[in-house]
């Protein structure tokens, strides 16, 4: 359970901070819901207490490590299907919230940018990743937000 004040990874939009709990009638029921604000964008969400998808807590510092050694690893087979289905598989792992898939998408956006031209949705969806995980990044380390965007940018180069 998180308390107010707690910041928290809602799957597909990014870390938010719990904002408040409320309870809410659905149908003949009462709910518990976080109300978290989504930091990127400042997007109000209502995520019910007890659901197991709705949100998870930040990763560990280890998992970040995790993250930049991923994305310092260049040697994957990319996907060379349509821009389209690329962009469907993409957002499918967007979707889990797993800061591993993130990185995923972002390593592959990355490289398939090095040798053609992406789609407006591929360039979208990549500058998507690199915020998602810069923000939770940042708040793990400690660090700033363009720090981490510059080590990012450092896997790459």
């Amino acid at each position: 359970m998180f308390n107010i004040g707690e910041y928290a990874v809602c799957p597909g939009h990014g870390v938010g901070q719990i904002s408040n709990i409320e309870e809410r009638d659905v149908g003949t029921e009462k709910k518990l819901f976080y109300i978290v604000k989504v930091i990127s964008n400042g997007l109000t969400i209502m995520v019910p207490t007890d659901s197991i998808n709705g949100i998870r807590e930040l990763v560990s510092a280890n998992d970040v490590d995790d993250v930049y050694q991923l994305l310092s690893n260049h040697d994957v087979k990319l996907d060379n299907s349509t821009w389209n289905r690329r962009y469907r598989e993409y957002m499918n792992k967007i979707k889990t919230g797993s800061i591993l898939e993130i990185a995923d998408v972002l390593r592959s956006l990355l490289l398939l940018k090095g040798g053609k031209n992406l789609s407006f949705g591929e360039k979208k969806m990549m500058e998507q990743c690199k915020d998602l995980l810069t923000i939770e990044m940042s708040l793990v380390d400690g660090a700033g937000r363009k720090e981490v965007d510059q080590r990012i940018d450092s896997c790459f180069n």
